[in-house]
């Protein structure tokens, strides 16, 4: 009995011992990468001992604790503290680890978490170079690719592109997460994706806020062959290049130039479309609601040829009517071809014989101007010319002197 009780006892404490075993070594051990707390047992000059409960003490050294911008003096013996396993075994059989490691490893997750999200981030940019800039996350470090920095212009030289970023540093901006890779090191954000949410949310109030027929205020954000884009803060309208001005413009740079402040009527809302229908003309007398006060038949006017059509010409005329040259009212020559008589930007004489106003018709003739008429004319253009030539000639003069 004796020995049988023995023998059960033994083989107890056997199975006590194991498991205290197994608890322990499940509790100690560690691999590289892995982040655990641990307590400072001593402080020096060259840094932190820490018992990780490991067969090592651990080491965390001074420039890791400065890498984080602190100091020693911060930290007092048995405090707590997170770190991460750097190295199990140096060349001198010491545990390295990292507290600012520690703490990346939150700015990870805190990263991972917003890329998930989707949510902007204001940070302020310490540092740019010809790739983009660069923004500290915690105790990391992103990058904003030039791709995705807002109102970067296109087409600069590489020293003028630097120097467009180089003044972005130490301003704060909105970005938005968009790649995360621990193993590669890399966080990259985009000011783009930020500022087009922004700019979304923006929007949605201020076409709230719009109504057709209001007048609003912008500044002219940019120009293309088909009109002229105005922001009225926090959305861009169009001014159709035909809502520019009443007479027909060729380029929307004859009109305005990017930069400019502008009164704008709202000519159209498209809600579903989030598209906003400006106009310039509509603020400006329609000078067409003037012509029968202005010309009447058998009047000679003086306008300057536009364009040249097959058909014939377009004469701009004061304030702002294109008038129509027809190619029978060129010459009384047959088959006139205007492009050989005519020439856009050149001045010409005219008669007015047909007004339309409510069609926003004018008809003009040269063969039904007189010889004589024409002589007039001409001579007071030269006359003129030579008066202006008279001017430039002694404000020259006065310049040499002066």
């Amino acid at each position: 009995m004796y020995s049988s009780d023995t023998s059960l006892e033994f083989s107890a404490e056997e199975l006590d011992f194991a498991a205290l075993l197994e608890e322990s070594l499940a509790e100690t051990h560690l691999d590289r990468g892995d982040i655990v707390t641990g307590r400072i047992l001593s402080i020096d000059y060259q840094g932190i001992i820490v018992d990780v409960s490991w067969k090592h003490d651990g080491i965390i050294s001074r420039q890791d604790i400065e890498r984080m911008g602190r100091d020693l003096t911060e930290y007092n013996v048995d405090d707590e503290i997170d770190v991460a396993v750097v190295r199990l075994d140096d060349m001198d059989g010491n545990l390295v680890l990292s507290a600012s490691q520690a703490q990346q490893n939150e700015d990870w997750k805190r990263a991972e978490a917003l890329l998930e999200s989707d949510e902007s981030w204001n940070g302020e940019v310490v540092a740019a170079n010809k790739g983009g800039l660069i923004l500290p996350f915690g105790n990391l470090r992103g990058f904003i690719p030039a791709s995705h920095v807002v109102d970067l212009p296109r087409g600069l030289n590489e020293e003028d592109r630097l120097n467009h970023l180089e003044n972005l540093v130490g301003t704060t901006i909105a970005v938005k997460v968009i790649e995360v890779n621990r193993k590669r090191r890399r966080l990259v954000f985009s000011q783009r994706n930020a500022e087009r949410e922004n700019r979304n949310a923006r929007k949605e109030k201020l076409l709230a806020q719009l109504a057709e027929g209001d007048v609003f205020e912008g500044v002219v954000s940019g120009l293309c062959e088909f009109g002229a884009f105005v922001d009225l803060g926090g959305a861009d309208g169009l001014i159709h290049i035909s809502e520019l001005a009443w007479h027909r413009v060729r380029h929307p740079s004859e009109v305005v130039t990017v930069g400019d402040k502008v009164s704008t009527y709202i000519l159209h809302l498209d809600e579903e479309g989030k598209r906003i229908g400006l106009s310039l003309k509509r603020l400006q007398p329609n000078p067409w609601a003037m012509v029968d006060e202005m010309y009447h038949i058998g009047q000679l006017v003086e306008g300057t040829v536009s364009r040249v059509e097959p058909f014939g010409a377009f004469i701009n005329l004061e304030p702002g009517i294109e008038a129509l040259l027809h190619v029978s009212q060129i010459s009384d020559e047959e088959a006139v071809d205007p492009r050989r008589e005519l020439f856009e930007g050149h001045k010409v004489l005219s008669r007015v014989i047909s007004i339309e106003s409510d069609k926003q018709r004018l008809g003009l003739s040269l063969k039904e101007v007189t010889q004589a008429e024409k002589a007039q004319w001409l001579e007071r253009l030269e006359e003129e010319a030579a008066a202006a030539e008279e001017e430039v000639e002694e404000a020259t003069e006065v310049a040499e002197l002066g």
